[in-house]
């Protein structure tokens, strides 16, 4: 049921400030181009000043083995697991975290991160549920079965929303293991109606579900030098911080499921009928993708609800967490990639719905073999055996398997922009596999370190898939309509996950722009390239924060960014440079030269201090005290006696000191300099964001010119600078940043143009240079009071 409700509309923001501390606010300079020096965390043994992990670098690991049986008719999941937790910390521990993610879905368990709300002009009469008081219990959200040590003994946990504490039976020791066991259930939620990650999508038509088991058990929480435990809830949006660990998992589903999961499989020839392992195997060699499990095969599965059971085993090493789906509507697609890189052999696969058979079938597992292989060329080689594209309506990732959308019409068409979304979102998602899968940074608190870098490296491997792909971020002017919103609406990239208002745009968009800009615009991409993949080489398979990445990028080129950084990252400034005024200037040649000229002075008196300080009294009545010039008589020359009155030169006597003047240019240099114009260009920094001054000159005989100058022009004035430029032809018009390279969100005031121009006219004084000049530490011709004296010591 809907109905309209006529209401007055609150808009309100909630704005995360950025610690973006400027050390000379009240100043046109010594802000933007300052260190970012304490806004970094201090480096340590564990992280060093170099953006590396440290000589004591540490991180703690988690191993799991759970069984998982999955009730189609209930809807419910059921499951078990023994964890081994490891404390590689220097620290003792008495309790652990855990995650209970799935407590979201529940009404009374969730973290309950309320946002502001107003009356809806329509709603449906699901959506009322969400206010009723006292809240009912939805039946969602982790049942804890049992909490024991490896022997059955019970443990005591205390369950705080979407996290999970168990105290520990002894203190956990550096180097000691703790293995303990949860058992557990939860009803799975309908995806599309209640949202989240995982659950199930039900197809009326044949009366079928598609499962995504996602955040389905109990996860270690991560135990980290920088924070401790990251124990923070699950809203929904902010996502995971989790250990490294190996996965054995069994799954027992319906006989006629096909189950696609994180790692591989070890029991395909029990699982799988002749025909479909046969093809398996012969995908296991292919570079074409090869139907392991057909339309046909999909088809009729749908037709037959099997009472029978089977269980799946896979086992996954060193992966943060496990996912799998499960359906009988399946069609399910596979070929080998072999990473050039590190000669590593791939299974490629795509598990997908016959309403996605259209699109998926040709480009999904060809989308993942792209991907993987173009991420390795510009981070690190794909490490792990299997990457996976399942077709579930949504986009979610974890490692080796993600979620993804794509289906066609009934009638098997698909709109231009349902393919290159799918295309996108495989790449992305498949693209997560190494940011934060592998290079394995908290999500939870900094969105932007996994989608900001993952959504960079996407922009290259759209690129590297089809030069004319329409990606919606990367590019720097697909980024301006964000950064034109008034500050109030604004965050610094930054910023905690939860208090991000405009995710999209401030965790994807702009730090994927930013680092597009300083790849194309700011550093080249040679320097950037080398240093992106030093950062992913580092801190591979382990806990990088920002200022690792920061302090990385820096130390592998050999570049100054923290003037970026503090503007792109900690900042809500936009680009916003003008050109303001534009001065053409023409040669004088017929002011006459300055002649030579002569001037009257005196040579230097003895030097004496203006004031006799207190520290030089003491210093003359502390009688242990030698003076060097005492103690050694060769250090007394001639200005050591003069000084003291003991040479004597007459300070008043009169010399002549005579400058040399320019000269006029003769006929030929006027004749080659006479179609010489300078023109000056001021510009204004009026969004506040430093950039480069990107510039095209076009001349009137249609020819063109461009020239750049680097961020670092605006160090001593970072509101206003100038150019000066000579040119032996006139100038047309002068384009700032004809490329938009720089995301500056106001073009109109980038173009100057002398049609229309009110360009001021000036002249400038044209002269000879003559060969003349003083040598560094002489007296530049003057007579000084040795020469006087007639001495020369």
């Amino acid at each position: 049921m809907k109905f309209k409700i006529t209401a007055f509309v609150l808009l309100s923001f909630s704005v995360a400030q950025g610690q973006n501390i400027l050390n000379n606010p009240g100043s046109n300079h010594g802000n933007k181009f300052e260190q970012l020096g304490g806004i970094l965390a201090t480096p340590n043994m564990y992280r060093a000043a170099s953006g590396a992990p440290g000589h004591g670098y540490w991180q703690n690991r988690a191993d799991y083995d759970i069984t998982a049986y999955l009730d189609e008719d209930k809807r419910n999941l059921k499951g078990s697991e023994t964890v081994t937790y490891y404390n590689n910390s220097p620290d003792d521990l008495d309790y652990i975290w855990l995650q209970l993610d799935e407590n979201q879905q529940s009404t009374v368990k969730k973290a309950d991160y309320q946002s502001s709300s107003t009356l809806p002009k329509a709603t449906t009469d699901q959506q009322l549920k969400a206010t009723e008081l006292p809240a009912k219990d939805n039946g969602y959200g982790v049942n804890l079965e049992k909490v024991t040590d490896a022997s059955g003994n019970p443990l005591k946990y205390t369950v705080n929303r979407t996290m999970m504490r168990i105290d520990l039976p002894k203190i956990l020791k550096k180097g000691e293991k703790f293995i303990f066991k949860i058992d557990w259930n939860y009803n799975i939620p309908n995806r599309m109606q209640m949202g989240g990650r995982g659950g199930y999508e039900n197809f009326a038509e044949d009366g079928n579900d598609l499962y995504t088991i996602t955040q389905w058990y109990p996860r270690m929480c991560v135990y980290s030098d920088f924070q401790g435990w990251q124990n923070h809830q699950f809203t929904g949006r902010g996502e995971f911080a989790l250990v490294f660990g190996d996965f054995k998992v069994k799954m027992n589903v319906p006989a006629d499921h096909l189950i696609g999961g994180t790692g591989e499989c070890k029991n395909y020839s029990e699982v799988l009928t002749a025909a479909q392992y046969s093809r398996y195997q012969k995908a296991e060699t292919a570079t074409e993708p090869v139907e392991i499990a057909t339309l046909d095969e999909a088809k009729k599965a749908e037709k037959n609800h099997s009472k029978q059971r089977k269980t799946w085993v896979f086992e996954a090493k060193d992966v943060r967490d496990f996912a799998w789906t499960s359906s009988r509507k399946f069609v399910w697609d596979g070929m080998r990639v072999t990473i050039p890189e590190n000669n590593n052999k791939v299974m490629a696969m795509s598990f997908y719905p016959k309403e996605a058979y259209g699109l998926y079938r040709k480009f999904s597992t060809k989308a993942v073999a792209h991907t993987i292989k173009t991420y390795s060329e510009f981070t690190i080689p794909y490490p792990y055996p299997v990457a996976q594209s399942i077709e579930a309506s949504n986009g979610m990732e974890y490692p080796m398997i993600c979620f993804n959308y794509g289906r066609t019409e009934k009638d098997g068409t698909y709109s231009e922009a349902i393919k290159n979304g799918m295309i996108g979102v495989i790449i992305h998602e498949v693209g997560h596999n190494f940011f934060p899968m592998i290079i394995n940074s908290d999500e939870r608190q900094w969105s932007w370190m996994d989608e900001g870098l993952n959504t960079f490296t996407e922009y290259l491997t759209e690129e590297k898939w089809d030069n004319k792909f329409p990606s919606r971020r990367g590019p720097a002017w697909t980024i301006v309509d964000y950064m034109k919103l008034p500050k109030d609406q604004l965050e610094p990239i930054m910023s905690n996950s939860e208090n991000i208002i405009q995710f999209g745009p401030n965790a994807y968009a702009k730090p994927a722009t930013g680092l597009n800009i300083l790849r194309e615009t700011i550093m080249g991409r040679d320097l950037f390239d080398k240093a992106f993949k030093t950062y992913a080489k580092r801190w591979a398979f382990k806990h990088p924060e920002p200022a690792d990445f920061f302090r990385t990028m820096e130390d592998a080129s050999g570049e100054d960014l923290d003037w970026f950084w503090r503007g792109w990252f900690y900042g809500t400034d936009p680009v916003d440079i003008s050109i303001e005024k534009v001065t053409v200037a023409t040669p004088d040649f017929d002011t006459p030269p300055r002649t030579s000229s002569e001037t009257k002075y005196k040579t230097d008196a003895p030097v004496q201090n203006k004031y006799d300080d207190i520290s030089k009294i003491r210093n003359r009545e502390d009688k242990s005290i030698t003076f060097e010039v005492e103690k050694d008589k060769d250090l007394q020359d001639f200005y050591y006696r003069y000084d003291r009155g003991q040479e004597k030169v007459n300070t008043d006597k009169e010399y002549t000191f005579k400058s040399e003047g320019t000269s006029a240019l003769d006929k030929s240099d006027k004749e080659r300099l006479k179609n010489i114009t300078a023109y000056q260009i001021d510009f204004a920094n009026k969004g506040g964001l430093v950039m480069p001054l990107i510039l095209e000159f076009t001349f009137e005989d249609g020819s063109k010119l461009k020239d750049k100058a680097s961020a670092q022009i605006w160090r001593q004035n970072e509101q206003e600078v100038s150019r000066t430029y000579y040119f032996s032809k006139k100038l047309k018009s002068i384009q700032l940043d004809p490329l938009r390279e720089t995301a500056d969100i106001d073009t109109e005031n980038n173009f100057w143009s002398s049609d229309n121009s009110s360009a001021e006219a000036s002249k400038f004084q044209l002269f000879k240079q003559n060969q003349q000049g003083a040598t560094r530490g002489a007296s530049n011709g003057k007579v000084n009071p040795m020469q006087a004296a007639g001495k020369k010591n």
